[in-house]
């Protein structure tokens, strides 16, 4: 399977994109002429099925070109980390733009009774729901360590598997991590999403921050989980774990940024999206939610770095 190697053809690495968001940004980057997609997912069929039906949309489109690959990525594994990379190696020999996507809600979920609440939006996103949904969505240690894993060590997993690849880039290599507004460290209307103010500063002070001390963050999460010491220490409430999981994926963004000056490399939080991750309560399409996540992969030469946006627009951490 060769693809012909062009200068200024682009190659993207799009994780968990078989469906929802992940999916409408891997159709939106192969719609750029000079754009290769790698579409990745856990599941070998469905990830197969869905570069079938774009590489076929293309076709009908007039598009004689193969646009979108598939390899198969489990984001918890290391092998399958570099069993991509070694793909990317043979296939197209760089990566221009990754787009760490891939995510778990880190709970378990009674849908129907979730449905049955019928709660408003507006108090989903400003916390007001965290006593309401406590009947119908549990924290489990076990689905903490799944969530912690998949969003936070697993784009890092996956990162620094590519990194090599990225840094071949003639452009300057494009990095987004889909985030999310539960990982925003300020203080809301209704709800502290960090109350502890001292994992709060930790957190803002780029200049000491690394990625020991995220590391060490996220073991004192898991263990204040497992002694039942969340509300006590001060950490979210509200999807406690994948809140957490995706502070820590702001902050290791922070990092590379700063380590990796050459580069482009943003998290972003898509918006509240209809999809599988909250139980399509989300209130946008996913049309709307790849707004985000495409225009940062898209970031012209300039543009900025190490900062985090909800949707198109960046706000403060």
């Amino acid at each position: 399977m060769e693809v012909e190697k062009k200068k200024e053809m682009r190659y993207a690495v799009v994780t968990g994109a078989n469906k929802g968001i992940g999916l409408e940004i891997a159709r939106k980057l192969a719609e750029e002429e000079s754009v290769i997609v790698i579409l990745t997912a856990r599941d070998e069929k469905r990830g197969m099925d869905a570069t079938s039906s774009l590489n076929t949309t293309h076709l009908l489109n007039g598009n004689n070109k193969k646009k979108v690959f598939f390899h198969q990525l489990d984001v918890r594994d290391p092998n399958s980390a570099q069993a991509l990379a070694n793909f990317i190696q043979t296939q197209f020999g760089k990566l221009d733009i990754l787009v760490n996507n891939a995510g778990a809600s880190g709970v378990v979920v009674d849908e129907e009774g979730l449905k049955a609440l019928n709660i408003d939006p507006i108090a989903w996103l400003s916390g007001k729901a965290t006593n309401t949904v406590q009947g119908v969505i549990q924290q489990t240690y076990e689905k903490a360590e799944e969530c912690l894993d998949t969003n936070y060590y697993g784009c890092k997993r996956v990162t620094e598997a590519l990194l090599p690849l990225l840094k071949l880039s003639d452009i300057g290599a494009r990095i987004i991590n889909v985030s999310s507004l539960r990982s925003e460290l300020k203080v809301k209307m209704f709800e502290n999403r960090m109350p502890n103010e001292r994992t709060r500063k930790e957190l803002n002070n780029i200049s000491t921050l690394t990625e020991e001390k995220v590391d060490n963050l996220v073991k004192k999460f898991l263990h204040d989980l497992k002694q039942g010491k969340l509300e006590e220490n001060g950490w979210p409430m509200m999807l406690p774990a994948y809140s957490v999981s995706k502070t820590m994926l702001n902050a290791y963004t922070r990092i590379l940024a700063k380590k990796y000056l050459d580069m482009y490399i943003n998290c972003v939080h898509p918006g509240y999206v209809n999809t599988d991750i909250n139980w399509h309560t989300g209130t946008m399409a996913v049309e709307e939610g790849a707004r985000g996540p495409v225009m940062l992969a898209l970031l012209p030469t300039g543009g900025p770095s190490g900062c985090y946006f909800d949707q198109t627009e960046v706000v403060e951490f």
